[in-house]
């Protein structure tokens, strides 16, 4: 097992990794920049090393000096917590060269999965269904246009390299093929220095479907079922829960053994989840995998029981996958991604000062927070104070603990998420478990001030 391990990230992410670490009896090292000074995953990691100033080029993206951080603490692993530096086949590379242990996949694993027109080859030689469209990166617009008219309307126009809805494009008709694909590839070199597009069939009201899967060194890979997703919005998910209202245990065995079949085909090592489209008659589709630890990880870990950062670190310490007999998720759980946003205007991100802050308790109630009263949120990061997760015996009840959660929750200064996600958790559709990725768009929200 690793003697002390560098934590290579910030915020919630960073304190939870730690938490994880402590419990294992690891030393823990965190990393922060000139903003974060005051961050709690500063507060109780074992050392804290400070390698920049707040722009994140200068020291969550700065590897030189995350490298330094690691050698002069005399860490012996790195974990890359979800974002920043976490799916950068070079970071895991640089990692391995200078005799750390990259706690995520190889260099190599990161590279083929990033690559989404690759990843997607690479799949449907496994055997995962995948989303019917060309295969491979196109040439240029005409080729984008070529291939459109080939498998019909509506399509698809991605970046290989996107992430987070850019470089991405819907197309209707053929007279907008090229001017899409030339403002998707423009978009794709200024946001990831790579303007490889492919093309997809677009799948009709899809849901979003994850599967959390675990691989370790001896050639073994489980799953720990799925996660619905569709409650999104630009494609940034706001709400997730366990299981999904929509997969039965027949559908949960089917999409769940293909991603097992996914992640040994590519001899996964650690966490990751391979994320599905699914169709209204539960067909499933490949869309991506991500090579890391999710922020919604905290539902599976609170249906299943099992602590994804100890396995994660275990995996890469060399143990073997746990045997699971008779597969099940327990109950139901719900999260809700607590922003610092003002969703009464377009969700334009409110950071400052914290002046009082309360976080609900009781029964199946979970907070992973790094923030507190007099707590400054930079402008700087992502604007996620916590998470708020519940878990009851059934998605009925675990609705209304969550109702009961956000209700209890008091975070004063910055505007937030939260009165929006409670108008969720009492709207009719969401409480059918009938919806699917457009929910939002057509979600209809009121403030207290109108």
């Amino acid at each position: 097992m690793f003697k002390k391990v560098l934590i290579a990230n910030r915020g919630e992410i960073a304190l939870r990794v730690i938490r994880a670490c402590h419990e294992l009896n690891i030393k823990t090292v965190a990393i922060y920049s000139t903003a974060d000074e005051f961050s709690l995953h500063v507060k109780f990691a074992d050392e804290a090393v400070c390698i920049g100033p707040p722009p994140s080029k200068d020291s969550y993206l700065n590897i030189p000096r995350i490298i330094a951080a690691g050698e002069i603490t005399g860490a012996d692993a790195v974990h890359p917590g979800y974002g920043f530096l976490s799916e950068s086949a070079q970071f895991s590379k640089i990692c391995e060269d200078n005799g750390f242990v990259f706690l995520g996949p190889s260099s190599d694993i990161i590279d083929s999965m990033g690559n989404k027109a690759k990843a997607k080859q690479t799949m449907k030689a496994a055997g995962v269904p995948v989303v019917p469209g060309g295969d491979g990166i196109l040439e240029g617009p005409d080729e984008a246009l070529e291939k459109a008219n080939e498998m019909g309307y509506p399509i698809m126009l991605k970046a290989s390299a996107g992430g987070g809805g850019r470089g991405m494009r819907f197309v209707t008709e053929a007279a907008d093929v090229i001017a899409s694909y030339k403002s998707a590839n423009q978009e794709s070199i200024t946001a990831f220095g790579n303007g490889d597009i492919y093309i997809e069939k677009f799948i009709q009201n899809p849901r979003h479907i994850e599967v959390q899967i675990l691989g370790d060194k001896h050639g073994n890979a489980i799953h720990f079922g799925e996660r619905e997703c569709s409650i999104q919005r630009r494609h940034q998910k706001l709400i997730e829960e366990s299981p999904s209202p929509l997969v039965d245990e027949e559908t949960r065995k089917k999409i769940g053994d293909a991603a097992v079949s996914g992640a040994k085909s590519v001899n996964y090592v650690g966490v990751g989840t391979i994320e599905f489209l699914m169709d209204s008659e539960k067909n499933f589709y490949f869309m991506e995998m991500n090579t890391r630890i999710q922020v919604e990880h905290p539902v599976t870990e609170m249906v299943t029981g099992v602590d994804l950062i100890k396995q994660q670190i275990r995996m890469h310490a060399g143990q073997k996958c746990p045997v699971l007999d008779n597969f099940q998720l327990r109950g139901h759980s719900i999260e809700c991604r607590i922003n610092a946003e003002d969703p009464s205007n377009n969700f334009m991100p409110f950071p400052g000062k914290i002046n009082s802050f309360h976080m609900p308790g009781g029964k199946g109630v979970r907070v992973d927070s790094h923030a507190y009263a007099g707590y400054v949120i930079p402008t700087q990061y992502d604007s996620m104070i916590g998470k708020i997760i519940v878990h009851a015996e059934n998605r009925e009840r675990a609705i209304i603990r969550m109702q009961r959660a956000l209700e209890e929750t008091i975070i004063d200064g910055p505007k937030t998420t939260i009165p929006y996600q409670m108008a969720i958790m009492k709207d009719k559709v969401f409480k059918s478990g009938d919806f699917d990725t457009s929910f939002l768009e057509t979600f209809k929200y009121y403030s207290e001030e109108e």
